[in-house]
């Protein structure tokens, strides 16, 4: 019988170590939460400007509108750029204004009418 007490107490000891160190975890978890609530929040990511593509064609329509006083379609910057009134003249230059849109350089008011974003 002696040697079952004495296993048996050897073994609430290790149980109650082992608790104590849970104990111990749980106050420092409890800390740390507690410091983590006090930090104040983080400012907001400030997005990266929109960098204008290299090609020429981009320069020039962002010199077209930079010219404009209101918002212009394709057409119109086609003939700002002294380019022939042709369909695939005016779809490029609409496939353009888009990307630029799609990149926030220009923004699309209503559905085919570009202009620059407002600060």
């Amino acid at each position: 019988m002696d040697c079952r007490v004495f296993v048996g107490s050897a073994f609430g000891f290790r149980r109650t170590a082992l608790l104590d160190g849970f104990d111990t975890a749980a106050e420092e978890i409890r800390i740390t939460r507690k410091t983590l609530l006090e930090l104040p929040d983080p400012p907001p990511p400030v997005p990266a400007a929109a960098k204008l593509p290299d090609r020429p064609a981009y320069q020039q329509i962002m010199a077209v509108y930079a010219a404009a006083d209101a918002p212009l379609r394709a057409r119109a910057v086609c003939e700002a750029m002294d380019l022939e009134i042709a369909p695939g003249n005016i779809n490029n230059v609409r496939l353009k204004l888009k990307r630029l849109a799609k990149r926030g350089i220009l923004a699309e008011t209503e559905q085919g009418l570009f202009t620059l974003p407002r600060p």
